[in-house]
């Protein structure tokens, strides 16, 4: 068989990894497993991909996945042209017609969320088919392989989670994992509609050849075009589709009728088993594509932080103990980013920086250094890294630049000044100018270089120093008795309607924030005023006890505290402005 006709079904089965991702084009598709069973598969993969030490460039995923592009609206548009024509598809090639607008988003996410910088850290496998590829490239196309396209949250954490129990993984290719699961759905995709074309190129091709022998379609009956495929392999798309197509035919009447049934008898095969294989293939790339498809849009519906931080043995050593779990997002993810930094300079893991963290600051007997975080991103983080043997990598030239203040911007500034006011100078000065003129010249200068210097400078330090983030806590459930905590907003008492407006939105600021053990306050000032109380005074202040006791009555604290207060400070004498004003002014 394999010597008379060439088939892609036949090339299917265990092709969970590749020979050449570029070279080949069978779909992703392998043994179906269960989850223990893809948990198992996990262990075993883990054991046999061994990465590079050190930072390598690898292979590049943005050239092919530019070229899977390429192929898939190539495709949609030949697929969109023969469905125009009224020519019939098959279900796999709707599914890609009425959804490439979702693989064309994935293609923009691919782009937006892998850049080159962040490719080039990710660990790369030193053997093994995918030798040059990111180890978590070949994560993903072991899952996508082994559950036929078909995305699963809960899959998908065991695998991962049962793949780390044998080789953990770094935190920047855990945040990977949803960008290459992407990209090797793009390029299953890209195989499957390169299948698609291929077997409806071959079923024309059968049919054109079924036309010439029948005389059908404007062609007269030709047996001699049995020539030009009587000694050429013929694939089973093809087969297929002209055993149909001459099915009802005498024999006698149709020589072409007795060549394919010999043929079919020298490869041990019949036309009923390859009609049965190819229906298979044809079901087979259909459930593949309505998979990666169905896919494609839950993928980008799944909340990835939740699910990494599921996944993170980083989070796992940080969460017990401490107040790990407790903190808010951007500060788990500050914690994170210090221990994935501190990994780049040290021979150790980040789960065991981690895990040396806690155990530093376990060992404190100081409150505010019993956080893992003063010690990764506080005023411990120094005495950390020398303890892990921590190789700054570029870090000291700026933190001397911030230990020096204003006094080393105002160094930078001036020296990046005469950097830039020198070499005209010293142009003018090998032009024969100097003395006077020249010292006029370089004080006439010197206000626009510091001007530039001064941008420049600026520039620089806005792209180089980001904003330092205050570790905060989440409070999911509001605040805690024990960090009870007071809104105090101020105003001046002008007017009954101004006053009014001030409690609506102190109401506002509580309906927004309602959980926990919050309060809330008018800190409340006099206008300025020619004596310390004016008429009208005690209306407008009694005016606004009432609200506030009104909000208190609409809105009680459980604990019995108010919730709501009114702060009210009286009016001082000003000597300078001769005037009684707002005592804190």
């Amino acid at each position: 068989m394999l010597g008379l006709f060439s088939s892609f079904a036949a090339r299917l089965p265990g092709h969970a990894r590749p020979d050449s991702v570029r070279d080949d084009e069978t779909p992703i598709r392998s043994e179906l497993f269960s989850v223990e069973r893809l948990e198992q598969h996990a262990h075993s993969l883990a054991a046999s991909q061994p990465v590079h030490r050190g930072r390598v460039a690898g292979k590049s995923l943005a050239a092919r996945l530019r070229d899977n592009e390429r192929v898939l609206l190539t495709a949609y548009r030949k697929i969109a042209a023969t469905t125009v024509e009224g020519q019939p598809g098959s279900p796999a090639a709707e599914w890609l017609l009425d959804n490439f607008h979702l693989v064309e988003q994935q293609v923009r996410e691919v782009r937006t969320d892998l850049p080159e910088s962040y490719y080039r850290e990710l660990p790369k496998l030193s053997e093994g088919p995918l030798t040059g590829y990111p180890r978590v490239f070949g994560l993903a196309w072991a899952f996508v392989a082994h559950t036929d396209s078909r995305f699963d949250p809960e899959m998908l954490t065991r695998f991962v989670r049962a793949y780390q129990t044998v080789q953990p993984l770094t935190i920047g290719e855990l945040w990977a994992v949803a960008i290459t699961l992407r990209i090797v759905l793009i390029e299953n995709l890209r195989r499957s509609a390169s299948l698609i074309l291929h077997r409806r190129t071959e079923r024309l091709d059968a049919d054109l050849l079924a036309d010439r022998l029948l005389g059908t379609k404007d062609h007269a009956a030709d047996p001699a075009a049995l020539a030009s495929v009587e000694r050429a392999p013929l694939s089973d798309s093809f087969v297929v589709q002209l055993v149909q197509r001459l099915r009802e035919q005498d024999p006698e009447a149709t020589p072409a009728v007795g060549w394919l049934d010999r043929r079919l008898e020298e490869a041990g095969t019949t036309s009923d088993e390859l009609v049965r294989r190819e229906h298979q293939l044809r079901g087979a790339t259909n459930v593949t594509v309505r998979n990666i498809i169905t896919s494609m849009g839950l993928i980008s519906d799944v909340d990835w932080a939740t699910l990494f931080e599921s996944v993170s043995l980083v989070d796992e050593e940080l969460r017990s103990p401490g107040v790990f779990a407790d903190m808010d997002f951007s500060t788990r993810n500050l914690y994170r980013n210090a221990v994935e930094q501190l990994g780049r300079g040290t021979a150790l893991g980040e789960p065991e920086i981690a895990r040396r963290a806690q155990a530093a600051a376990a060992s404190s007997s100081e409150e505010r250094r019993k956080d893992a975080g003063y010690h990764l991103v506080g005023n411990g983080r120094r005495a950390f890294e020398r303890s892990i043997g921590y190789r700054t990598r570029g870090l000291t030239l700026r933190r001397r630049f911030v230990r020096a203040g204003i006094s080393g911007y105002v160094v930078s500034v001036a020296a990046t000044a005469a950097i830039g006011l020198l070499p005209p100078l010293l142009v003018l000065a090998l032009c024969g100018i100097d003395g006077w003129p020249l010292a006029g010249m370089a004080l006439a200068g010197l206000l626009p270089a510091i001007d530039s210097a001064l941008l420049l400078v600026n520039r620089l330090i806005t792209g180089a120093f980001g904003a330092t983030l205050i570790p905060g806590l989440a409070l999911r459930e509001g605040v805690p008795a024990d960090l009870r905590t007071m809104v105090v907003v101020p105003t001046l008492l002008t007017n009954a309607a101004a006053l009014e407006e001030q409690i609506e939105r102190l109401e506002v600021h509580y309906l927004s924030n309602p959980a926990g053990a919050i309060h809330f306050a008018l800190l409340s000032d006099w206008t300025d005023a020619p004596a310390e109380s004016m008429p009208g005074d005690a209306d407008l202040l009694a005016a606004a006890r009432a609200g506030i006791e009104r909000l208190n009555r609409r809105h009680p604290d459980d604990s019995g505290i108010d919730r709501f207060f009114l702060l009210h400070r009286r009016r001082g004498w000003n000597v300078v402005q001769h005037q009684w004003i707002g005592w804190e002014r």
